[in-house]
């Protein structure tokens, strides 16, 4: 076999590793979260822009996905229910933030407030133990002044950090706001 030929079985071999790490990554977010996954609200997310083209649906996955992988990376031990539950709603406002004509004066600081208002959300459809709260409230840390205290929202609080960067300089795209 020649150079090509091991260069295209290693780049195969990286595709399939590819796959099931990310069927593995599908498998944990049903398991721990399929109510909210499957929930009318959660849904709702696909029709508003987070960052440039991407939804927050979308934005809300990848920060998921990112968080069970930055987990596993540095070896933390994070408890993964409550990891992935606080990911997938730490944008939980639903609403379009970028609708300045739809927003009042209080939702215009969205990067301030939208942490409490999400908490509010997702309180009202999911029971939320301490840290899934805390990972959605403090989420925006250092706006939100007081920091994560938990493991799950420092690497919560990371995953969005660098998902959003991704978002805003247009690495990561999204296909922009669909109908649920």
């Amino acid at each position: 076999m020649g150079i090509f030929g091991r260069s295209e079985e290693r780049r195969g071999q990286r595709i399939r590793e590819m796959y099931e790490r990310h069927k593995r990554i599908h498998e944990m977010l049903k398991e721990h979260a399929a109510d909210i996954l499957d929930s009318d609200n959660f849904k709702s997310t696909k029709r508003h822009i987070q960052h440039g083209s991407m939804t927050v649906y979308r934005h809300s996955m990848d920060v998921a996905r990112y968080s069970l992988l930055l987990n596993k990376k540095l070896g933390l031990r994070c408890d993964m229910h409550d990891l992935i539950r606080g990911a997938l709603l730490h944008d939980y406002f639903l609403y379009d933030w970028h609708d300045k004509a739809y927003l009042t004066q209080r939702k215009r600081l969205h990067g301030f407030r939208h942490p409490g208002i999400a908490l509010g959300n997702a309180e009202n459809e999911y029971e939320l133990n301490r840290r899934q709260r805390e990972i959605i409230k403090k989420h925006m840390w250092p706006l939100t002044v007081v920091p994560p205290v938990c493991r799950e929202a420092w690497v919560v609080t990371a995953a969005d950090k660098y998902c959003s960067l991704m978002e805003t300089v247009g690495l990561h795209r999204g296909h922009g706001a669909k109908a649920s």
